[in-house]
């Protein structure tokens, strides 16, 4: 990820009016005043990391608690909540810090690391535990005769095993392999490796690959949606007119003649089952899912593999606007996800009635 935020170049530095020599000479020496707008936008991005935290705390406090959330799918969203409330913990603040102080990491070498790393862990596992919650609605939707509670729950805890040790690698292959520096204490940076063989490696695996499974999915649902609306419009039945329920014997026997007059048979072919239903609206959460995912970091990921490949001046500006973009995936993640369940819905309101 792009570590060094760069909203303080909305920052005003004070000119130097005075001698050379003078302690405000330049942004070396000189005092930097934040103007109005720096301020609003810092203290938005501040309010950002606190109910980023506490939503996703939440959704974690009722898994907890509610029993009936101790299984699948709920284990998943609770993979997600950890991923992401790790963002709002361990790695926004420290962005805001480093931001404040000018670009520059003056907090050492080995938190610059710590930082970094869970940087790069936290982001990496909420992008796949995405792709996770998108693959289980997927299987559940497509199988849902074969993928019983028991498939579904050894499957759920695999990927969230694969989430978060392909995570965790991917965060620690620098330091474990030299693969690329973090940390450089001349120039007082702090960022992920720009080691363009890493640069490729980590933004495939973070996002590109999953990117690609989650826009298969979805795909896929797509395709059984349509699938299952023309089956049910070819499979439909036409009401039978009384008319043409007359049996009649072969002709020489004209006395054996069969009519039904006022018979009438009904069949329910309009509106959705229970099931379709439910379909439909797990289908809808997880593009609306997707779609946040995909709008929240493909810009960030653009600009991340393009910039150490080329020498591209990217404004200090839009890297930070598409850093914090990416961030804000992690608050609309259980935002979107309780949004399309009123289990959580119920279990919130209770939650707080208890405590009153």
């Amino acid at each position: 990820m792009e570590r060094p935020l760069n909203l303080s170049c909305l920052a005003d530095t004070t000119p130097d009016t005075g001698n050379r020599s003078g302690s405000s000479a330049g942004p070396e020496g000189g005092q930097a005043h934040l103007s109005v707008f720096s301020v609003l936008v810092l203290t938005l991005l501040a309010m950002l990391v606190v109910a980023t935290f506490l939503w996703n705390g939440l959704v974690l406090a009722t898994i907890l608690r509610v029993r009936s959330f101790h299984r699948v799918p709920h284990n998943l969203v609770a993979s997600m909540a950890i991923s992401d409330v790790m963002v709002a913990a361990l790695v926004m603040p420290l962005s805001l810090v480093h931001e404040l102080s000018g670009r520059r990491w003056r907090l050492g070498r080995s938190l610059c690391q710590v930082w970094i790393s869970f940087d790069v862990l936290c982001c990496t596992a909420s992008i796949w535990n995405v792709t996770a919650i998108a693959l289980d609605r997927y299987w559940s939707i497509t199988r849902h005769l074969e993928y019983t509670l028991r498939t579904r729950r050894r499957i759920s805890n695999i990927m969230i095993a694969l989430t978060w040790a392909l995570s965790a690698f991917i965060s620690l292959a620098p330091l474990l392999f030299g693969w690329g520096e973090t940390y450089s204490e001349d120039s007082e940076e702090c960022q992920v490796s720009r080691e363009p063989s890493y640069t490729i490696f980590s933004t495939f695996g973070a996002f590109y690959l999953p990117l690609c499974v989650v826009l298969f999915v979805y795909w896929k649902i797509y395709k059984a949606a349509r699938f299952r609306i023309g089956s049910r419009k070819n499979n439909s039945i036409t009401p039978i007119r009384p008319e043409a329920l007359e049996v009649k014997e072969a002709a020489q026997q004209p006395q054996m003649v069969f009519t039904v007059r006022h018979a009438t048979v009904t069949f329910q072919t309009d509106g959705d089952t229970w099931r379709e239903q439910k379909e439909k609206k797990a289908a809808l959460m997880v593009g609306i899912l997707i779609g946040v995912f995909v709008l929240c970091w493909i810009p960030f990921f653009i600009t991340e593999l393009i910039n150490p490949l080329c020498s591209c001046d990217i404004p200090p500006v839009w890297k930070s606007i598409f850093l914090w973009l990416g961030y804000s995936n992690s608050f609309f993640n259980p935002l979107i996800y309780t949004a399309f369940n009123k289990n959580y819905n119920n279990a919130f309101r209770n939650l707080f009635f208890r405590q009153q």
